[in-house]
């Protein structure tokens, strides 16, 4: 019987046969141990990132630190981010900046917010911050699920500097059942008058990131853990990221519409998503 390759690339190639773990589905065992093998936070395979649009609000606060939460309320999650390269490589040392919504679909830092454009939070800074890197190319920001917006499904913005010329702009997406099952049932998700319209299925920007964007989450004690690799070219040089990318902050939204850049819902049928099982949330009585 021939033995089994311990090369790093028998390991990646194991993890590389299964795409269901990227949307969500809990990896076998053995999936698991590849990963721990590659030196892996999670088991989705070393893949280069696709590079999409950066989407509503980016600024640069210039706030490098680990809880960005500032007191908004949702359920606790822990953002982990590992940056690669194709080989699996860990880049030690780049920088990774994420924003996201709250849990009613607001970004800080600007006006206009909310579903009636009256929300202003040009003075906040909640749910942004900014990371370098471990040795193992490993980042960890505390903060909540995130809400929705007209338009989108649920999502993190991300960007990664490996150098100046080198920025990877992206998006994080997660399980639709466990994101309907809190917007359904957890405060303060449940306060909205109305249902999202926009799930992973009718996404444009979730179909052009592809599987390799899915965080896997896991349930902790107290709070959920969503994991994700990034693979990143060391030696690309980037072309903008698509609308906003120049890092500009955007323009308020119009009035009841998403923020600039997300674009209008897609027509027809929800992606047939039903709330999850009624398990217990973490972190939540």
């Amino acid at each position: 019987m021939a033995r089994p390759d311990p090369t790093r690339r028998a390991l990646l190639a194991s993890l590389a046969a299964s795409p269901a773990v990227m949307l969500g589905a809990r990896p076998s065992l053995a999936q698991e141990a590849a990963a721990t093998g590659a030196g892996l936070i999670s088991p989705n395979v070393c893949m280069l990132a696709t590079e999409v649009t950066e989407g509503p609000y980016y600024t640069d606060p210039e706030l490098v630190r680990a809880d960005i939460t500032e007191g908004k309320e949702g359920a606790a999650m822990d953002m982990m981010i590992q940056v690669v390269d194709a080989a699996c490589q860990p880049l030690a040392g780049a920088r990774v900046d994420i924003w996201h919504c709250d849990a009613q679909g607001n970004y800080s830092g600007y006006a206009n917010q909310g579903s009636d454009g009256t929300v202003d939070t040009s003075a906040e800074t909640f749910l942004r911050g900014t990371q370098i890197a471990d040795e193992r190319g490993i980042v960890t920001f505390q903060s909540i699920y995130p809400g929705w917006y007209r338009g989108r499904t649920t999502h993190i913005h991300h960007k990664v500097f490996v150098d100046e010329t080198n920025v990877l702009t992206g998006q994080i997406f997660f399980p639709d059942a466990l994101s309907q099952y809190l917007y359904d049932n957890v405060p303060p998700y449940n306060d909205r008058a109305s249902a999202r319209d926009t799930v992973n299925a009718n996404d444009h920007i979730a179909e052009d990131a592809g599987e390799g964007a899915y965080a896997a989450v896991r349930e902790a004690p107290d709070r959920y853990v969503a994991t994700l690799v990034i693979g990143v070219d060391p030696t690309a040089v980037s072309q903008g990221g698509g609308p906003g990318g120049d890092g500009q902050p955007g323009e308020p939204p119009p009035e009841g519409g998403p923020p600039p850049g997300e674009g209008e819902a897609p027509q027809g049928n929800l992606g047939g998503n039903s709330a999850g099982p009624a398990t217990l949330v973490p972190g939540q009585e």
